[in-house]
């Protein structure tokens, strides 16, 4: 906007001196004496003011060091009415202009910064109206929905692409059949739930469920994001709420999806208040308005996701709004080879490729990370130079993925033999750890913000934790640091990772799980919407306690650990020694180098 200003100033200026720059100033007097010496030879008049040429140059009357053939002087109003014959005498053309002289320039001048002001303030509004979706109406469109609309005679997606949630594919099912066959329901008395909730973690697939939904029903889909709604001006998000809605019952039947929910619709109460936005606000209350004016038998339903169901105000919570709460959990063993199955229908495979073991080694992965998988894999094979995708690319790619790209930097000998014993340490403890998780793969090249990395995973889905289980993990962790001690006498801080992990497995033990025998079985954790407590839910004893416990978890660790290396030292350094050859060692190589087999898991 400065920049506009500073511009208009120039033209303006610019504009007003025009014609001007090479005209001297002369006094009335010296122009009556110019006129009497017969050097002036025409003049033209423009009010009081007079402009004119001289045969001969003439010196400014100001400065006397500037001259011209171009003047200009003013009349004084004081001046006798001789000048008309003087200039007769003397055979000066006269002509006169309207005395409207600067005129449209003094308009310029006096009203060109507001003109300005208004015309940038209607183009940032028909950007921030028609730019983003609005749609035409320029300075009346700031207040209309920027929500994208999928043809519904068209759907791209359908619930054939949906693949791992099936428990939320089925919950969703009755919403699709309503929305298709809404006799079915209405015949009886029942209606369809006025909004539909979807909770999980991010990538679980909320969107693209939501998106399945429209396309099995096939109506119009409204997308809009709950970070759309907030704007700098109070009052935008509301009336876009409105627009959204009124567009959706014209579309009737159709959906509603507002995602990431919280944006807009967290607790108006306790902590979350102090951090509130009067924006923000508005916005929900007008949400909450339009859910309560409209019956679900409209054919408009409403599904919003939110991977934080525990901040969300209670009133969206009740029947009648969000009454029906789909939770959509990362998908098990058998959800990761369907959703592989369908991310890699387009793409060629080789016959070695077994989507089951890949699914075994890839726990806790969700749809979005496994589709991202595929495509590093298919990315990793076309620069391999190869035709089909095989099972070493997506191996490769996995561990791109979790661990990060190979970086390429010069390690000393020395480094590389500690890297090599430290993550020996970690592959060892994981074949001798009763509960462990299956040593997969074990590396010394660098990778990410690691050095060398430890690939293990279980070979089912786990979803209770036994205790034996978690001090196998703890032990696992320490295993780097303990070969590091037992092999070079001192430590590195090559296990910064696993002390970061373990500490927050062993502090949870205590605190969370009641695994303590001191503490026993209490819960002293606080929630993440806790942190304006006005004290601590326990005693300063007691949080002394709670360090003691944690600390006395993983001293017993890192003992088990360094007993375990020292006692099979043999295969630690047979193991280093194969990891400085090779570099990567799989399952089996392991194996063949230790001569140990994996112990029995943790019940």
């Amino acid at each position: 906007m400065l920049a506009i200003l500073a511009l208009y100033a120039v033209i303006a200026f610019g504009l007003l001196g025009e014609g001007r720059s090479h005209e001297i100033q002369l006094s009335y007097t010296d122009f009556r004496k110019q006129v009497e010496a017969g050097n002036v030879s025409s003049v033209t008049s423009t009010g009081d003011s007079i402009t004119g040429h001289t045969r001969r140059p003439v010196a400014d009357s100001a400065s006397r060091s500037e001259t011209g053939t171009e003047f200009r002087t003013q009349v004084p109003s004081f001046a006798g009415s001789d000048l008309e014959s003087l200039l007769g005498q003397h055979q000066v053309g006269v002509s006169a202009n309207p005395d409207s002289d600067g005129g449209w320039l003094t308009f310029l001048v006096a009203f060109g910064p507001v003109l300005l002001l208004l015309l940038a303030f209607a183009w940032l509004l028909r950007r921030a109206g028609a730019g983003r979706g609005g749609g035409p109406g320029g300075l009346f469109s700031f207040g209309r929905s920027n929500a994208r609309v999928h043809d519904a005679q068209r759907p791209d997606t359908t619930f054939a692409d949906v693949a791992g949630i099936q428990e939320a594919k089925a919950e969703l099912q009755e919403v699709a059949d309503f929305l298709r066959e809404p006799v079915r329901y209405q015949r009886l008395g029942g209606t369809i739930p006025k909004g539909v909730l979807l909770v999980g973690l991010p990538g679980t697939g909320k969107t693209l469920l939501a998106r399945a939904v429209a396309g099995e029903a096939r109506v119009p889909f409204f997308n809009v994001n709950a970070s759309e709604f907030v704007e700098m001006i109070v009052g935008v998000g509301a009336s876009r709420v409105r627009d959204l809605f009124e567009r959706a019952r014209q579309a009737a039947p159709a959906i509603i999806f507002v995602d990431e929910i919280d944006a807009i619709g967290r607790s108006r109460s306790g902590a979350d208040r102090l951090t509130g936005h009067a924006e923000q606000e508005q916005t929900l209350n007008q949400i909450l308005a339009e859910m309560d004016g409209f019956d679900s038998r409209q054919g408009v339903i409403v599904i919003a996701a939110t991977n934080r169901v525990d901040v969300l105000d209670k009133a969206l919570l009740r029947p009648g709004r969000f009454d029906r709460q789909v939770m959509v959990q990362p998908p098990d063993k058998n959800g990761r080879v369907e959703i592989l199955r369908i991310h890699t229908r387009q793409v060629p495979l080789d016959p070695g490729v077994r989507l089951d073991a890949l699914a075994t080694e890839t726990p806790g992965l969700v749809g979005a990370d496994l589709r991202n998988l595929v495509n590093e894999a298919a990315l990793l094979a076309a620069r391999r130079g190869r035709d089909r995708v095989t099972m070493e690319d997506f191996r490769d790619s996995l561990a791109k993925v979790l661990l990060g790209a190979e970086r390429h930097i010069a390690l000393s000998q020395t480094e590389r033999e500690r890297i090599a014993y430290h993550e020996s340490g970690h592959a060892l403890l994981g074949l001798l750890v009763a509960g462990a998780d299956p040593v997969r793969s074990v590396s010394i090249i660098p990778r990410g913000r690691s050095l060398g990395a430890t690939m293990q995973s279980p070979v089912d889905d786990r979803f209770n934790y036994p205790e034996d289980y978690l001090r196998s993990r703890i032990v696992g962790a320490l295993g780097g640091r303990a070969a590091e001690r037992v092999v070079f006498g001192t430590v590195s801080t090559g296990a910064e990772n696993d002390l970061t992990m373990l500490t927050r497995i062993a502090r949870e033990m205590v605190t969370r799980w009641g695994m303590s025998p001191e503490l026993g079985p209490l819960d002293y954790t606080t929630g993440e919407d806790e942190v304006l407590a006005p004290r601590s839910p326990y005693s300063p004893a007691t949080a002394e306690l709670i360090d003691a416990e944690v600390k006395r978890i993983v001293d017993e660790s890192f003992d088990t650990a360094c007993r375990l290396v020292s006692q099979h030292r043999r295969q630690l350094d047979a193991l280093a020694r194969a990891l400085l050859d090779e570099e990567t060692l799989g399952e089996e190589a392991i194996r063949r180098v230790t001569g140990l087999a994996q112990p029995a898991a943790a019940g």
